[in-house]
């Protein structure tokens, strides 16, 4: 059969890419040139995808000494005739030596393919191609190391031209994430950035095909440690000798050698990134895999946990395009009962270390306003309620965590529902956050711990609410004096106690007087009254829900 340009099965290099496919045995199949000789592959038809390194021209029967791999051998077989045993050798040698190809002129020396040589090609899975046609083995081997030196010259240029544009994107100040996009947009494939145990840390490139990656990460993660991953092409992260991450270019279908050097190039801008300040990746690989602390710009796995709960706490992904984003964090989803919280700390730290010591499966990170989200995944045959109870009693026995507020929500069996979770457990953080009583709550705050200051909470951004706040205060948000507002908030919040209000704020009962006096007289009530104070602390919770 006459051999054709190697198109199907060979997948394309996206447009952006300024290099050449790499040029496999069945690419210089299909070059005009050596069409024009009537090429046959009579051995070995499924290697055709090698990659030819070179081509060089050799008749002696031990050519292999002469060769170091991906080579594509020519030869007239001249030497060769009538000695079957130097034509099995030379095969042989061949092999040994890991030689891209053979390919054989017919004419005086071989008529036909021989079959001694075939047989042995075939066995060894080395392509043997015949021509059945006069070709000057000059011209194709011009052609064909004209085309490898450009493409080796291209991918050269690359590499450089990557590592001008990624270290000037570091000395610009740019996130880490800037860069994995620039590295995602020249391999046109997926990035993703790991730890050691393979848990994802970062990605880059379009959404669908990072999904399509991470929905099937731990399968593709092995193949690619092991190396047979077609397209997978990995380069260490290594900082003072120690490794602490991979970066792994997911599907790239260019020139495997110009993969190696983009990925290469890669590798040291995140390595320079992470040594400039960006952050410790070796930190928090254990099972609630956070680490960081909230002053620094935090390590890879809490920046990985702070866009996964962010993502889901918006709701601007859907929850169940998230699934292989937490899996692949090492997140366990499969059959689990998941418990949001969100913690009164910015020691991220603290809080990882207390899940690894609990064995807790889940993920930490930290928020806006000096707090942490968590994110337990249990097994359902656990009790989620006293597991997270003694979380919150572990965290809580560190003398400078006594005060910490854990408040959470209740378990959700289904990952759907963990959004609307994160939310209830931020909005009783919020509640609580001011709370005189708060040291009276229990290990952990629920909705139905916080009663009307929850409610007021949840209803905050409501504008019939809000109008109701400064219809009730006006008299006060408008004066002057500000300490009659905390006065107010005191003597309510202590059951209107007017000695433990004085008390709070070092006054005599005669000068609280006068102040409450004044105080009812600038809002038009009588605080004696239950049900006018009633409201007028519904106010007061709403106002300052608005505030906070």
């Amino acid at each position: 059969m006459t051999a054709t340009p190697a198109t199907s099965g060979t997948p394309a290099v996206p447009a952006q890419q300024p290099w050449e496919p790499a040029l496999s045995v069945r690419q210089v199949l299909g070059l005009e040139r050596v069409l024009a000789g009537q090429p046959e592959v009579v051995a070995g038809a499924h290697r055709l995808d090698r990659p030819v390194r070179w081509v060089h021209v050799a008749e002696a029967a031990d050519v292999g000494v002469m060769l170091s791999g991906g080579e594509m051998v020519l030869t007239t077989g001249v030497l060769l005739a009538g000695d079957e045993d130097k034509q099995g050798e030379y095969i042989r040698s061949l092999h040994r030596a890991e030689a891209a190809a053979v390919v054989l002129g017919l004419g005086r020396a071989f008529p036909a393919p021989p079959d001694v040589m075939r047989r042995a090609a075939e066995r060894c899975g080395l392509p043997m191609v015949v021509l059945h046609r006069p070709f000057p083995f000059a011209e194709l081997t011009e052609e064909v190391q004209s085309r490898l030196l450009r493409r080796k010259f291209a991918a050269v240029s690359l590499s450089e031209a990557v590592r001008t544009e990624l270290t000037g994107l570091i000395t610009a100040g740019a996130p880490v994430q800037r860069l994995l996009d620039e590295v995602a947009r020249h391999g046109g494939c997926p990035v993703v950035v790991t730890n050691l145990a393979h848990r994802v840390l970062a990605t880059a490139g379009e959404r669908p095909a990072v999904d399509d990656v991470l929905r099937d990460w731990e399968r593709i993660a092995r193949q690619a440690g092991a190396g047979t991953a077609d397209g997978w092409i990995r380069a260490e992260l290594t900082c003072r000798g120690e490794r602490w991450g991979r970066l792994v270019l997911c599907g790239y279908r260019g020139d495997r050698a110009a993969g190696r050097l983009l990925a290469e190039r890669a590798a040291e801008a995140l390595v320079l990134h992470r040594l400039l300040g960006g952050g410790d990746g070796r930190r928090g690989a254990g099972p609630g895999s956070a680490g960081g602390t909230w002053d620094s710009p935090g390590s890879w796995e809490e920046q990985s946990a702070r866009s996964l709960l962010t993502d889901l706490v918006s709701g601007a992904v859907p929850a169940r395009q998230l699934l292989p984003r937490a899996r692949a964090a090492g997140l366990p989803v499969n059959r689990r009962v998941f418990v949001p919280l969100v913690v009164g700390t910015r020691d991220t730290a603290r809080l990882d270390r207390v899940l690894r010591l609990l064995g807790l499966p889940g993920i930490v990170a930290g928020l806006a306003d000096d707090r942490a989200a968590v994110l337990l995944s249990l097994a359902p045959d656990q009790d989620a309620r006293a597991l997270t109870a003694h979380f919150a009693a572990r965290l809580r026995s560190a003398a400078d965590a006594a005060h910490t507020v854990v408040a959470g929500a209740d378990a959700r069996a289904d990952w759907a529902d963990v959004p609307a979770g994160l939310r209830e457990a931020q909005q009783v953080a919020d509640a609580v956050a001011d709370s005189p009583a708060a040291l009276e709550l229990p290990p952990v705050v629920r909705l139905r711990d916080v009663h009307l200051r929850g409610l007021v909470r949840l209803l905050r951004d409501d504008p019939h609410v809000q109008s109701f706040a400064e219809r009730e205060l006006d008299g006060l948000l408008q004066g002057p004096d500000g300490d009659l507002l905390s006065v107010l908030r005191t003597y309510l919040a202590t059951g209107r106690n007017k000695s433990r209000t004085a008390q709070l704020h070092h006054v005599s009962r005669p000068a609280l007087y006068r102040r409450l006096e004044a105080i009812q007289g600038r809002l038009g009530v009588d605080l004696d009254d239950f049900e006018q104070a009633a409201s007028v602390h519904i106010a007061l919770l709403a106002h300052d829900a608005q505030q906070g």
